[in-house]
């Protein structure tokens, strides 16, 4: 049976992608992320678990000598990833490739300058699980799955290249242990979703070989009291604006 799919515009139209009607689907996450991560001139970076490719995509769209690798071991995602590369007009210079990130062998290519990840990051063990199977691999972490993505991304970065994760903010001590064995100059900056409430998300910027060392920044802010979205997340939502962590470097 064909894939149901829908046709959605994010940043604000800047952006149309492709994807499945059920399952997992874009939402803030893949933003933020390519929010809080740089985007130099003639630099590449590698999306892990790219989905249809929003992130990997914003974030070529944002500098236009940018070369991106998309991989996504889902082949229907992957071949949606593929389609709205062309959609977007990026296809000369983001590929995707179908597999496993922690099978990920480029060695004949380059080193990369950046990885950014969205890993699958509920535990089973402590929320509900989706009874759709690709809704499920995409959201709930197996044992030792973080450490296993961010040794990939070492293999895969060059010396001093970055790594910019998002993760569940009730579970920083977990990133910091995956990221310290390989990785150093850690930022931290949390998403919440209002003034009075928790932290929902964390996103972490890490440079390969670095000394160990952790700063903090401050807080995303989503909404404001009456719930309205903070001019902050409008313009990181709608209009492709950076975060901290991508000025860090």
């Amino acid at each position: 049976m064909p894939l149901a799919t829908s046709e959605d515009a994010v940043l604000g139209g800047r952006l149309i992608l492709r994807q499945p009607l059920r399952g997992h689907r874009v939402g803030h996450d893949a933003i933020l992320l390519a929010a809080a991560t740089a985007a130099n001139p003639g630099e590449h970076a590698i999306e892990f678990g790219a989905g249809v490719g929003a992130a990997g995509l914003a974030l070529a769209l944002r500098e236009p000598t940018m070369m991106v690798t998309l991989v996504e071991i889902d082949s229907d995602l992957a071949a949606l990833a593929q389609e709205n590369t062309a959609r977007n007009g990026l296809a000369d210079r983001v590929r995707v490739i179908a597999g496993n990130v922690e099978q990920l062998d480029l060695r004949a290519a380059k080193p990369a300058d950046r990885v950014l990840m969205n890993p699958p990051f509920n535990d089973p063990r402590r929320h509900n699980v989706s009874p759709d199977p690709k809704r499920r691999d995409a959201h709930v972490a197996g044992v030792g799955l973080l450490r296993r993505w961010t040794d990939s991304a070492a293999r895969v970065l060059r010396e001093k290249g970055v790594l910019t994760l998002i993760w569940r903010a009730d579970d920083l001590d977990h990133v910091l242990a995956a990221v310290r064995p390989q990785f150093g100059d850690v930022g931290v900056l949390p998403v919440l979703p209002r003034a009075d409430g928790a932290p929902i998300r964390i996103l972490v910027r890490a440079a390969k070989g670095a000394d160990w060392m952790r700063r903090d920044h401050a807080a995303l802010l989503l909404n404001d009291a009456p719930g309205k979205p903070t001019r902050e997340a409008e313009a990181v939502m709608r209009e492709a604006a950076t975060l901290a962590l991508a000025a860090a470097g």
